[in-house]
């Protein structure tokens, strides 16, 4: 069984050469010169520097306790990029958790880091010190339940760290959209302003009769007035843009294409600016008409840049109650809430697909006392795998209710759904269906996990193609659980 690197050399030790290494390593201090046999076969590995000790996906997993040198683990992903996991130096074991997993290759890339000694016990060895060997058992049991708390934390925070990295790059997509909008409406503002200063001097200059005066000043207060016109559909928007565009013309005004649509947009007709026609001459009715779009187009601009702004506002409140939500000690959530800002920040996923979002939300809905954290996560993890499922156009569903002192959450989606023989893999970590380099396999498992233990509630699953939905169900009041 010696390792496949020519770096790297493997010999089997007499039991007076494992006797004499014993003492030096703290895992097997305790065992006297009667109890090495159950060590069963051990090799002698010395690998320079370098050397490749495990190879992922192909080497068979072995046990190794470091004599001397170290020994770093990292994991290599579908997209290239190696991960680092951890570093083992003289004293420290490693490679019981895929022995006791069951795995029958190395998940991870180990090297040498330096020039590295080493014992190597295969998995039968393994198993066989394991049953005839308390004292070393112990140790290795403490050793894997700590290393698989630190995998614990270490997955949750990589989770989180993709969830967050998703979040910001839409919230940056979300951001930027009504920031263009503002600087488009910004420039257009700044062009307005400058013709309306044009033809207000031109208008200065002219002896502007009462009637003229009257006119003006009508449409201005017309203008000012932010009444928002009554949206019409657009084959009558068409309509009354073809009909007041050939007045115009009529009436020897020379950009008529450009005056028509910014009128009538903005809710004027012909029977609004007769007056125009009235009051001032051909000479100064294009001045007349052309101050006129330029006042409402101002207007329009600063609607635009209103609520532009407001949309940001919108964002960065969502992100707070976001962000915020899972604050330390007792709290009271607003599920709802919870639900819509999640919604906020991942919208532009949304309108990726062109997906429609039904909110059926239970009115008299219970808000939510805890001390759990991570809600948000959830919602954001069931959404993203809805969104992923969900065919172009079709529809997600999210709705609430109560079932006694439960609060409920669905999010259901219009994709294939789930095939029946991976039901039950599905909230198993690192299983995923989605393509490689696409899904973890983290998300669902994460979310049972913070509804499980953080919330005290339960999530499962029904599923069938065209319907899959997932329910959420959290104690109302588990604060002082």
């Amino acid at each position: 069984m010696a390792i496949r690197s020519e770096e790297a050399t493997s010999r089997q030790l007499s039991q007076q050469e494992l006797s004499q290494l014993v003492p030096r390593l703290p895992l097997l201090a305790g065992l006297s010169k009667e109890e090495l046999p159950c060590l069963g076969t051990v090799e002698l590995v010395e690998a320079p520097a370098g050397a490749v000790l495990f190879r992922q996906g192909e080497s068979t997993p072995a046990f190794c306790i470091i004599i001397e040198g170290e020994v770093r683990a990292a994991r290599r992903e579908a997209n290239g990029i190696e991960t680092p996991l951890a570093a083992f130096r003289a004293g420290d074991s490693f490679g019981e958790a895929p022995i006791l997993l069951g795995a029958t290759t190395s998940g991870v890339q180990c090297e040498a880091a330096a020039d590295t000694k080493m014992l190597r016990v295969s998995p039968e060895g393994f198993w066989g010190l394991m049953a005839t060997c308390p004292t070393v058992r112990r140790g290795v049991l403490a050793n894997a339940a700590q290393r698989i708390h630190s995998f614990q934390a270490n997955t949750l925070h990589r989770e989180k760290l993709i969830s967050l990295g998703t979040l910001a790059a839409g919230l940056m997509h979300e951001l930027n959209n009504p920031g263009a909008a503002a600087r488009r409406s910004a420039a257009q503002l700044r062009e307005n302003l400058a013709r309306l200063q044009e033809i207000s001097m031109r208008f200065c200059v002219l002896p502007l009769t009462q009637e003229q005066r009257t006119c003006l000043r009508d449409m201005q207060q017309e203008v000012l007035s932010l009444e928002k016109p009554k949206p019409v559909g657009s084959l009558e928007e068409a309509d009354a843009e073809e009909e007041l565009g050939a007045w115009l013309e009529s009436l020897g005004v020379a950009n008529s294409w450009k005056l028509a649509p910014t009128l009538v947009a903005a809710g004027w007709r012909r029977e609004d600016i007769v007056c125009t026609q009235q009051a001032f001459p051909a000479a100064t009715l294009q001045d007349a008409l052309n101050w006129l779009e330029a006042l409402i187009s101002a207007m329009q601009q600063l609607s635009t840049i209103e609520e532009s702004l407001s949309r940001v506002t919108e964002l960065v409140i969502a992100v707070k109650k976001y962000a915020y939500e899972d604050k330390g000690g007792e709290h009271v959530t607003d599920i709802h809430e919870s639900i819509q800002s999640t919604l906020t920040i991942l919208g532009h996923k949304f309108r990726h697909k062109q997906l429609v979002i039904e909110k059926d939300f239970a009115p008299d809905l219970p808000r939510l006392t805890t001390r759990g954290t991570g809600l948000s996560q959830v919602w954001t993890n069931l959404l993203d795998n809805a969104i992923d499922a969900a065919p172009q156009g079709s529809k997600i569903r999210i709705r609430t209710w109560t079932e006694g002192e439960l609060l409920c959450v669905g999010i259901a989606d219009q994709g294939p759904g789930i095939a029946p023989e991976h039901r039950e893999q599905i909230f198993q970590p690192f299983f995923t269906t989605k393509p490689s380099g696409i899904g973890t396999g983290l998300g669902l498992e994460i979310a049972r996990r913070i509804v499980m233990a953080q919330y005290h509630g339960a999530i499962d699953f029904t599923s069938e193609p065209g319907h899959t939905e997932f329910v959420v169900k959290i104690p109302r009041n588990q604060a002082s659980s």
